[in-house]
């Protein structure tokens, strides 16, 4: 088959079952340009379980699927690549989690959203890149555990030095990859450029940017700012989100590093397969589902900075 008769089939598909088609900003630009919605993962699970969808097709990794089965566990909920996973969300693991929390007995645990369903169940809140530094400042208690993302963490430690805080040694090996040294040689290359990076960045290359923040705050910044000219520093997958709604604007990715394995694995053909075979399921037990939505929960009723 073409491309054109996949697009129209996995259209068709969509229509027939009663689907809502889900990409993350890191998905392959043609993946992206076929999807109902597109944006960061907890957003897309928001937003899908708000539409009246029998179907939930989530082009993006594990946990974001399951974060969808949270949200929506009246919902089927298909990942199109089974072995499409994050490395960041497997570096925590449960019983990590508790031996950690038993040695800091009444310490809140606030996890990022990149993490599996069964650690957030033995989360006491959740977060995201965009609202982390919001849910930090809402706890009452000064000291807290941050996982698994430690640039993260150091980052909204940065913006709320008030709280003392036990990091959790993770990261996303994608924006580890991303220098200080190599951020340099590009603002040298491109002086008109403003710098433009995502939290889970190492905290050297966050301190050299002129604004830090999640893949959905990247076009709205962009947009509004009167620069011409951007340097991006995040997964390669948001170039297209940002030059479809920005076409007047340069954007340059910081390095050719920025790819993320995981999250180039699907493709139309994935897509159209899914759709067919109505395979792979991502269903979260309820036991777990539950505890995960409180944390979830929390997160959502905390008001924004």
């Amino acid at each position: 088959m073409s491309n054109t008769d996949i697009r129209t089939e996995i259209r068709h598909l969509l229509k027939e079952r009663n689907a809502v088609l889900l990409a993350h900003n890191y998905m392959r630009d043609e993946v992206q340009e076929i999807a109902d919605i597109t944006g960061d993962s907890l957003q897309l699970s928001i937003e899908a379980s708000r539409t009246d969808a029998d179907l939930i097709v989530f082009c993006g990794v594990h946990f974001m699927a399951e974060s969808a089965a949270i949200l929506s566990p009246q919902k089927t909920v298909l990942l199109p690549r089974a072995d499409a996973g994050c490395p960041m969300a497997d570096m925590v693991d449960v019983s990590g989690l508790k031996e950690l929390k038993s040695r800091n007995p009444g310490v809140p645990v606030v996890t990022y959203v990149n993490s599996t369903a069964a650690v957030k169940a033995e989360s006491d809140v959740c977060c995201t890149s965009a609202n982390a530094v919001s849910v930090v400042r809402s706890l009452s208690e000064k000291k807290l555990i941050f996982a698994p993302d430690r640039n993260l963490g150091r980052w909204a430690a940065r913006a709320v030095p008030e709280k003392e805080f036990i990091f959790w040694e993770g990261y996303c090996p994608t924006h580890e990859r991303l220098s200080a040294t190599k951020v340099m040689e590009m603002k040298a290359l491109y002086p008109d450029a403003l710098f433009v990076c995502h939290p889970e960045c190492l905290p050297e290359v966050s301190s050299l940017a002129d604004h830090v923040c999640s893949t959905s705050g990247m076009s709205p910044y962009c947009a509004k700012s009167p620069t011409k000219r951007f340097i991006i520093g995040t997964e390669a997958g948001i170039l297209f989100k940002l030059r479809d709604e920005n076409p007047e604007k340069e954007f340059i990715l910081a390095s050719p590093a920025l790819i993320c394995p995981n999250m180039k694995l699907t493709s139309l053909e994935d897509l159209l397969v899914t759709l067919q075979t109505m395979q792979p399921v991502v269903k979260v037990p309820n036991e777990i589902r539950i505890r995960a939505k409180a944390a979830l929960d929390k997160m959502l009723s905390v008001p924004r900075d």
